[in-house]
C-alpha cells in the first residue's frame, strides 16, 4: 500500500508539474489570438471601404437641413481627443500658466546673468575647473572652444542655450531622483515605470514638441517642457539601478545597527550609488543640450536658432559654425561631469 500510494503521489506530481507548465503557453495561445483580431479590427477600420465594409460611426445633419455629413472612426477619434486637450487647456490652466511663468522667470534671469558675466571671464573661470578636474588636457580644450565660440559672436546664444539647459536638467534631475528611488523601493511602481520609460526613450524626438505647443505655444517654457519630457528618463533609470546595486548586506548592517530606513537611503545608499546616479545626471544633460537644439523649432532659441535659420536659408557656414559650437558646449558638459563623477568613485574607493 505504500508502494502504491507513492506511485500516485508521483502521478500527482507529474500531472501538476504538466499542467502548470501548460500555463504559459495558454498565455502565449490567448496573446496571439488577441493579436489577430486586433490586426483583424484594425485592417477593417482601415481598409473598410476599399473591402466594401462601413467606417462610419455617426452621421450628423448639415446645415442645410437636407443632407448628412457621414464621420469615420479617425474623424470621431480625433474629435474627442481634441475635445479632451481642450478641457484639460481650460481645466489646467492655473497649472500651466503657473509653469509657465515660473520656468520662463528662471530662464530669463538665469540668461541675463549669464550674459552680464563677461566671456573671457567665464573662460577663465571654466579653463581653471577643468584643469582641477581634468588637468591639462581638458583645461587646453575648454579654453580652445570657448575662445571659438567667444569669437564667432555666438556667445549670447550659447548662453540662452546653457540658461534652457539649467533650468531643464534641474527639473529632470529632481523629479529623475524622486522617481529613481521610489522604483527602487518599490517593485510595484518599478513594474508600472519600466514600460512608460521605454516607450518614452523609444519615442522620436520631435513627437515631444506637439504636447509641449498644446499646453504652453510657442517659446522657451515649451522648449523647457519638451526637453524635461526627453531627458527625464536616464536619470530615473539610473537612480533606481544605482541604489538596488548596493549591497543587501550593507543595507543589513545598517539596519542592525538601529539605522531609519530614511537614514539607510540617504547615508548608505545614495552615497554609494552617487557613481551611477552621476552617470544619469550626465545622460540627462545629454539629452537635454539634444533636445534644447532641436527646441528651436518652437521659437526657444539659443544656438538651435541659428542652426534653424541656416537650414532654412540654405547657408552651410553659418549652419557649420553652429553646429560646432554645440558639439564643443556638449564636450566641456561631458568631460566636466564625467571628471566630478570619477573623482566620487575614486573617493568611495580610497574610504573602502
Amino acid at each position: 500500500m505504500a508502494e502504491i500510494q507513492d506511485v500516485g503521489t508521483g502521478a500527482d506530481a507529474s500531472s501538476s508539474r504538466i499542467r502548470l507548465g501548460a500555463l504559459p503557453r495558454l498565455y502565449l495561445w490567448a496573446i496571439g489570438a488577441a493579436v489577430v483580431l486586433a490586426t483583424l479590427l484594425a485592417s477593417l477600420l482601415i481598409w473598410g471601404p476599399e473591402m466594401g465594409f462601413p467606417t462610419t460611426v455617426s452621421r450628423q445633419p448639415s446645415t442645410d437641413g437636407f443632407l448628412t455629413l457621414e464621420r469615420s472612426v479617425r474623424d470621431v477619434t480625433g474629435g474627442a481627443i481634441d475635445d479632451a486637450v481642450d478641457w484639460m487647456n481650460t481645466a489646467g490652466a492655473w497649472l500651466f500658466g503657473g509653469y509657465k511663468a515660473a520656468v520662463d522667470y528662471a530662464q530669463r534671469y538665469i540668461g541675463r546673468a549669464l550674459k552680464w558675466l563677461p566671456w573671457p571671464a567665464v573662460m577663465v573661470g571654466l579653463a581653471l575647473l577643468s584643469f582641477g578636474v581634468g588637468r591639462w588636457g581638458l583645461m587646453a580644450f575648454t579654453t580652445l572652444a570657448l575662445l571659438f565660440i567667444g569669437f564667432m559672436d555666438l556667445w549670447e546664444n550659447t548662453m540662452d542655450t546653457v540658461a534652457l539647459m539649467v533650468v531643464a536638467v534641474a527639473i529632470a534631475v529632481s523629479i529623475g531622483l524622486t522617481l529613481g528611488v521610489v522604483g527602487a523601493r518599490n517593485r510595484m511602481a518599478d513594474n508600472v515605470m519600466r514600460p512608460i520609460l521605454d516607450g518614452m526613450q523609444t519615442m522620436p524626438s520631435f513627437v515631444y514638441l506637439l504636447p509641449a505647443i498644446i499646453f504652453f505655444g510657442l517659446g522657451k517654457p515649451a522648449g523647457i517642457f519638451a526637453t524635461i519630457i526627453y531627458a527625464v528618463p536616464p536619470a530615473i533609470r539610473l537612480t533606481n539601478l544605482g541604489i538596488r546595486q548596493v549591497s543587501s548586506e550593507t543595507v543589513e548592517a545598517a539596519r542592525a545597527f538601529g539605522a531609519s530606513p530614511w537614514q539607510i537611503l540617504t547615508k548608505v545608499q545614495v552615497p554609494m550609488a552617487l557613481p551611477t546616479i552621476m552617470a544619469g545626471i550626465n545622460q540627462t544633460t545629454m539629452m537635454a543640450l539634444a533636445m534644447v537644439t532641436i527646441a528651436s523649432l518652437v521659437a526657444a532659441g539659443g544656438l538651435g536658432d541659428n542652426v534653424n535659420r541656416a537650414l532654412q536659408k540654405q547657408q552651410a557656414g553659418n549652419g557649420l559654425l553652429a553646429g560646432l559650437a554645440i558639439v564643443f558646449l556638449a564636450i566641456i558638459i561631458d568631460r566636466l561631469t564625467q571628471s566630478v563623477a570619477r573623482g566620487r568613485q575614486e573617493a568611495l574607493r580610497s574610504v573602502g
